[in-house]
């Protein structure tokens, strides 16, 4: 009984202790994402491994008092009274709730199930956490435990978090008289969706937003995008001049009266966003003006400034997250701030069809001062229309068809890197995993990091 009874209140204690970082962790204004400089994506993995380990303190939290109780009624009364001690007892009760919905989050928050149907997932999973999190408050307060503050401190950091959100979000995207525009082209699968903001933001390479449309669900749901491109335009004709002064020079930075502009490319796959290209599809321009906000940025957390050589794997819609990359490389090496003197952009699309999300963009970058003389592009096509349509139409931009192998790429540029290489990859996981494999293969042989952007769920 002594040792039932102490394995009760520890994992009951452990349990309610943890639900601290869980909350925490999975929140998307986590503090300690730009203080240690680690993703997003890593404190994701995070949160679902503290989740499971909360789930099954519970579990044993109940099973040590079912086996104490039924231990000490068969020696008092002969039988068991497990089931009438939750009549009219809201400490059993609410306990016993906070314990199934942990229990639900544990089945439904595997992989198979997130990947599914991750919109149904992501409602569900917030309502039974809101179920866990209140049924173990009333537990704690009805029985008086002293670690009863531990929930209290994580739903007053919850409640913290989403109005820091929500103010945000409303600062950014709403006016008096305005608020933020969207239009949205529908293109081979897939939208090109621009945002012409109420406040300007100051962008970094590699960041991405959080996507509303309040039209599309009738939820509050959102969903991560990389930024494609982004453009500042001052809003007076005078501030277009080259700076002259430091006054002239602060004026050309964002203020409240700049014009940005981000745009996103959002791949047509199953929910919000098929929903999104077929609005926009039965438009007779193709385009489309909806209500939406976005939320952000987040990321771009890694410079790489530092680097003398940089590959930039992208696979399919991945290409949005590596442009911006490329826009501040050779804008750093034109104004020489910056040690890249290699850059080598790797897209691997299925159809020719994915590179009109980008045509224009692509055209802006090439016509970039110095471009020739650091910057190569490799584009492989895996399931081309016709073999004549690849054609390598210049010896800085090539074009493959089929299958692009990682392995041998980064093995060729490796051999002759100019200083300390970067490679980096977004795109699916196994596209990611090539890359990564081809790297570890180098690791020893010299200077060489890998970064990796993807949106885990």
């Amino acid at each position: 009984m002594a040792v039932l009874a102490e394995l009760r209140g520890r994992t009951g204690h452990l349990a309610f202790i943890n639900m601290m970082p869980l909350m925490v962790f999975g929140g998307r204004n986590n503090l300690l994402i730009p203080l240690l400089r680690v993703s997003f994506d890593t404190f994701n993995i995070f949160h679902r491994w503290i989740g499971r380990l909360v789930a099954m303190e519970a579990i044993a939290h109940t099973i040590a008092w079912m086996a104490a109780k039924d231990i000490a009624d068969r020696h008092v009364k002969q039988q068991s009274t497990m089931m009438l001690a939750f009549d009219n007892n809201p400490f059993l009760t609410w306990g016993l709730a906070s314990l199934i919905a942990m229990m639900i989050i544990l089945i439904q928050a595997s992989s198979a199930i997130r990947h599914l149907a991750y919109e149904t997932f992501l409602h569900l999973h917030q309502v039974l956490a809101f179920v866990a999190f209140l049924g173990a408050a009333i537990h704690g307060h009805t029985g008086k435990l002293p670690m009863t503050n531990y929930v209290y401190v994580t739903i007053g950091l919850w409640f913290l978090e989403r109005t820091v959100r929500w103010t945000m979000i409303a600062y950014r995207n709403f006016g008096l008289r305005s608020s933020t525009r969207v239009t949205v082209e529908a293109l081979p699968e897939a939208c090109r969706v621009t945002y012409q903001l109420k406040r300007p933001w100051q962008m970094r390479p590699g960041c991405h937003v959080y996507a509303h449309f309040p039209t599309l669900t009738w939820s509050l749901s959102s969903h991560p995008f990389s930024i494609a491109w982004y453009d500042t335009q001052p809003s007076t004709i005078e501030s277009e001049k080259l700076p002259t002064t430091t006054v002239d020079l602060a004026n050309t930075l964002p203020n409240r009266n700049s014009s940005t502009t981000i745009t996103l490319i959002m791949s047509r796959k199953s929910g919000m966003t098929a929903k999104l290209h077929a609005r926009a599809l039965a438009a007779p321009s193709n385009t489309i003006s909806i209500p939406g906000y976005i939320e952000g940025p987040y990321g771009g957390l890694e410079s790489l400034h530092s680097y003398g050589t940089v590959l930039l794997f992208a696979g399919g819609v991945g290409i949005t997250h590596q442009l911006s990359h490329v826009r501040d490389l050779l804008a750093s090496y034109e104004a020489a701030t910056s040690a890249v003197q290699k850059i080598v952009l790797i897209w691997s699309v299925r159809t020719q069809d994915a590179f009109d999300w980008v045509h224009a963009w692509m055209s802006q970058i090439l016509q970039m001062p110095h471009r020739r003389e650091v910057l190569k592009v490799l584009l492989f096509v895996t399931k081309p229309r016709h073999a004549g349509d690849v054609i390598s139409r210049s010896t800085q931009v090539k074009m493959f068809g089929g299958r692009c192998k990682p392995g041998r790429i980064v093995e060729e540029e490796f051999e002759k890197r100019k200083g300390a290489m970067a490679v980096t990859v977004c795109g699916p996981g196994a596209f990611a995993d090539e890359v990564r494999g081809a790297v570890r293969e180098r690791v020893e042989e010299g200077v060489v990091d890998f970064q990796e952007e993807s949106f885990s769920w």
